[in-house]
């Protein structure tokens, strides 16, 4: 089981700088605004031969008891329970304040080894507040600045040497475990397996249940949850393991109108949730059972196929629906209708609240993977090719014919094909369509894109 790194403090200390320096990618959403982060964001640094897992968490607040601060500051503190090494960023410019001695004793109360960060320490200008960290009584603090990179040599040395400590506890107890006959603790890491987990990107409008659907598929409270939309603002992964085939789901901020979006905070989570788009392999479009195939759902949907994506339509809040039956065909018909460009995709009904139709829709998605996936050989679209152009000539163009003479498929994940032909330009945009929805019907393709290139063959009388 990897080291665990929890990085935490108040909000804007600059917690995701951090991370994302970290980790050497920009995971984290960066910006002035407070509070920006709201879920608990994981990933991983390599350090010599060792991979540390790396926590960033929302900004510690005191808040009421139901609030969206007290359901943020929960993810964090559970970050905390299963740290092996907690960094304590303060602000080092504005130094201590009331806040940071709070949950200073927070900390101290979890028992955690820690690590007091004083953050933005650039030049001479956290000079003060870093002397000002030394009254939290965590012991001697470290100066840093993630953005600019000074103290990062140290903090690199005192990360390796709080996991090295951490290993040997968990081998000094595994140990002890064996001698007392104990069951060995278990392991949360891979399965040593190697296979690279399916990756997965829930998306859809701003309070329709993915972060719901996100936390009934993992079994616990992983994501923050409520009736306030967009609560969700980061990109975030987590690995599932369902079946015995691992999983990776992104959980994506809701996707507004363009017009809709004016406050930066939002454009930087609809940028986020785009890029988890192009990154996945199969994308879960979900849906309210109550509005379902609104104009912004079926914009998500065509963005899906343009960036070549397999898709599944989950349809959420299933339980209040009546006459289901008749409903779910009424559904089906209607993304057929609508979604011309990825005929046949699933349309499974689920409740992420009642936790119900999660094993039929996770076989929907694992079905669109291998569609996705799969590879037609260049002998039988040949033979179909022929079929279809026996049924249905290309239509000559200025009085001139164009020839089909040959086509293979030039890869997967979409798949996609090229077809050789005599006039390329001049084939109309209909006669491609009608290749296409030939292709999804002969060799059982829905609810993927299929991507037909023409390409003029060489003449060999030139």
């Amino acid at each position: 089981m990897p080291c665990t790194v929890a990085i935490i403090g108040r909000p804007n200390v600059g917690k995701s700088t951090l991370f994302n320096r970290l980790t050497g990618r920009r995971l984290a959403l960066v910006d002035k605004t407070p509070g920006l982060t709201r879920d608990r964001r994981e990933g991983e640094m390599q350090l010599g031969q060792r991979v540390i897992r790396l926590i960033d968490t929302a900004g510690l607040e005191e808040a009421e008891e139901g609030s969206i601060a007290a359901r943020m500051r929960a993810q964090t503190e559970a970050a905390i329970a299963e740290a092996d090494l907690l960094l304590f960023l303060i602000d080092a410019r504005t130094g201590l304040t009331p806040m940071d001695e709070a949950f200073a004793d927070l900390v101290r109360a979890s028992g955690r080894p820690v690590q007091v960060i004083a953050h933005k320490s650039e030049r001479r200008a956290g000079e003060a507040g870093y002397f000002e960290a030394f009254a939290l009584g965590l012991g001697e603090p470290l100066a840093v600045s993630a953005e600019h990179g000074d103290g990062m040599g140290a903090l690199y040395g005192l990360i390796e040497e709080a996991c090295a400590r951490a290993e040997r506890a968990r081998t000094a107890s595994e140990e002890e475990r064996e001698k007392t006959g104990a069951p060995p603790s278990r392991d949360d890491g891979a399965d040593g397996s190697g296979a690279r987990p399916l990756r997965i990107a829930i998306v859809g409008r701003p309070n329709v249940g993915k972060s719901t659907l996100v936390n009934a598929l993992l079994g616990e409270e992983r994501m923050i949850t409520g009736p306030e939309a967009g609560l969700t603002r980061d990109s975030i992964a987590v690995d599932l393991d369902w079946g015995g085939e691992r999983l990776r789901l992104y959980d994506t901020a809701g996707l507004r109108r363009r017009a809709r979006v004016k406050e930066r905070p939002e454009h930087l989570s609809v940028t986020d949730a785009l890029r988890a788009i192009r990154f996945a392999e199969v994308v879960i479009l979900l849906l309210d059972a109550a509005h379902p195939f609104e104009k912004q759902d079926l914009h998500i949907a065509d963005l899906v196929a343009r960036e070549g994506r397999a898709l599944v339509i989950a349809v959420n809040k299933w339980d209040a629906v009546r006459g289901k039956a008749g409903r779910r065909r009424a559904l089906e018909e209607e993304a057929d209708r609508l979604l011309p460009q990825l005929r046949g995709v699933p349309v499974v009904p689920v409740s992420a609240l009642q936790r119900t139709g999660l094993d039929v829709l996770m076989g929907a998605v694992k079905r669109v993977a291998e569609i996705w996936n799969r590879r037609i050989s260049t002998g039988a679209l040949n033979r179909w090719l022929a079929d279809a152009v026996a049924r249905h000539t290309p239509p000559a163009v200025k009085g001139r014919r164009i020839r089909l003479r040959y086509m293979t498929q030039a890869n997967a994940r979409p798949p996609t094909f090229i077809v050789f032909c005599s006039r390329p330009d001049a084939l109309p945009e209909s006669y491609r369509r009608y290749l296409v929805t030939g292709l999804r019907e002969a060799f059982d393709l829905p609810a993927v894109p299929i991507r037909i290139h023409l390409r003029k063959g060489r003449n060999p009388y030139a």
